[in-house]
């Protein structure tokens, strides 16, 4: 019987190794990503794990470890704490993802902290700062050069 997860499941056979296809990686990252997320919405209790979100999943290539990056709104205090609240939870976000996701092996996970979209958000900040600050000086400009004309 053919399900949507045999399309990501395929192994090449390289010299009699198997491979993983990197193209799978990339699905069950995506999958992963999308199915703990769920799990973080709905099953983690934990309070330390505050508003955090998965940015991505990176498999490594024999599918036994999975790195999950979090971006996590909130002081570097609660950084710090939904962090540990997540590595503390990462045994039964595991168990859990084998229940959903039929594999062999359920790749170990370690969650790593994803600063880029705060690392974005600042340097936006500082790109409208160098604009606004652009325009003060064109609008000075303009008004010494009418002050001069008249």
């Amino acid at each position: 019987m053919w399900s949507p997860f045999d399309t990501i499941m395929t192994d090449i056979v390289i010299k009699g190794k198997a491979m993983a296809n990197p193209h799978r990686q990339e699905k069950l990252g995506e999958l992963f990503a999308a199915e703990l997320s769920e799990l973080m919405r709905t099953r983690v209790k934990d309070p330390r794990v505050g508003f955090a979100s998965i940015t991505r999943v990176e498999v490594s290539g024999d599918l036994r470890h999975a790195k999950v990056y979090v971006s996590v709104m909130g002081t570097p205090e609660e950084q710090k704490a939904t962090m540990k609240g997540l590595s503390n939870a990462a045994g039964y976000l595991r168990h859990e993802l084998a229940t959903r996701i039929t594999l062999r092996y359920m790749p170990e996970l370690a969650f790593k902290l994803d600063t880029s979209i705060e690392e974005g958000a600042r340097i936006l900040e500082l790109i409208k700062q160098v604009s606004q600050e652009d325009q003060e000086r064109r609008e000075a400009a303009a008004q010494t050069e009418t002050h001069e004309d008249v």
